[in-house]
């Protein structure tokens, strides 16, 4: 078991990587700023366990600057708890395709970030545009897909490969073919 939680928050970690990667590459192609979503969620969480991250205040640069790293930090803690969720469900599913298993890990993640925005009262997936969709559909599936990935080649044996030829008849043709290139020589 222990075996499947570290391969899960190493997977975990390896998607919250690619996550991030894509939706940089989101930013940087279509010129849009971060989502301030994770802020506004670390603002609301604050407020409702009447919490100071300052005590300049919660309007002061201090509390803003600790709500953005709040934010993310709460970004990867949802990403490597989603591995570790998925390392101890994954033996569990037998056979199933890598294509299911990373959506499956994506939407579960996507469920993980977006569920506590949702109670929060942060944001509403109903109102979304189909842009605001994809900008959340595409990092975690590129999620679930590094999860799924990097879990299965940590945590399969690798099988055996048998060599097509045993060494020592490996050798001897190579001899024989050293002989006969000597021979016409």
């Amino acid at each position: 078991m222990r075996r499947t939680l570290l391969a899960g928050l190493a997977a975990g970690a390896a998607g919250t990587a690619a996550l991030d990667a894509v939706s940089y590459l989101d930013m940087l192609l279509r010129a849009r700023p971060a989502s301030t979503t994770p802020e506004e969620t670390a603002r609301r969480a604050e407020d409702a366990l009447h919490l100071r991250l300052s005590e300049e205040g919660p309007d002061s640069d201090a509390a803003a600057n600790r709500r953005t790293a709040l934010g993310a930090l709460l970004g990867i803690t949802a990403g490597l708890a989603t591995g570790v969720a998925y390392g101890l469900v994954r033996p569990h599913l037998g056979r199933v395709p890598l294509a299911a298993l990373g959506a499956g890990a994506g939407l579960v993640a996507n469920v993980g970030t977006t569920g506590p925005m949702v109670l929060l009262g942060v944001t509403d997936p109903r109102t979304w545009s189909a842009s605001s969709w994809l900008s959340d559909f595409f990092p975690h599936l590129a999620y679930g897909m590094t999860t799924a990935g990097a879990f299965e080649l940590m945590w399969r044996r690798p099988e055996p490969r048998r060599l097509a030829f045993a060494p020592r008849s490996g050798a001897r043709a190579l001899a024989r073919a050293c002989r006969s290139v000597a021979r016409t020589a």
